[in-house]
């Protein structure tokens, strides 16, 4: 099983969902998970927010989940350098054992294009950094993902709940 998660911040709260998928082209989810999680500490000014690490740490003890992947909206590098982002920070709290997949709808001045990856004819590309899997492996299933737009369903669903939205 492998999983979307997403993490939505309100004030002192948060909201970390997971959307529970085998086959990357599947339209639906397997089961879906939420964690309300109460109180959270405000973000650090001018460093990377890790507080989404351990609302995905608590949301996986809480459902006892052990994925073979993670897949994030974030960065897991920041650069060709792979300066940690939130992923590789998320992968270092799993031991390693996981490999995360990030994905954004922006790009990042230090990324490469080799990071691209397009969905959608005419739309921007979406950017993919990784650990623990190849970046060629990460990128060829991201696009066979279902959905026609731009983001994958799965990965808007994991969204939706999140901001209680569904």
């Amino acid at each position: 099983m492998k999983l979307v998660v997403a993490v939505h911040f309100d004030g002192a709260q948060a909201n970390a969902a997971a959307v529970a998928f085998d086959a990357w082209d599947s339209p639906e989810p397997i089961k879906t998970y939420v964690s309300p999680i109460a109180p959270v500490e405000k973000a650090v000014r001018g460093a990377v927010d890790l507080r989404e690490v351990s609302c995905v740490m608590q949301l996986l003890r809480e459902h006892s989940l052990t994925p073979e992947l993670l897949l994030i909206d974030g960065f897991v590098h920041l650069d060709t350098d792979e300066t940690p982002g939130v992923g590789r920070h998320l992968y270092e709290a799993l031991g390693g054992a996981i490999p995360v997949v990030g994905v954004s709808k922006k790009s990042l001045p230090g990324l490469s294009a080799q990071s691209e990856v397009l969905r959608e004819d005419e739309a921007p590309p979406l950017v993919v950094t990784c650990a623990g899997i190849d970046i060629g492996a990460a990128k060829v299933r991201l696009r066979s993902m279902h959905g026609r737009k731009r983001v994958p369903t799965l990965m808007k669903l994991a969204a939706r709940l999140a901001k209680n939205k569904e």
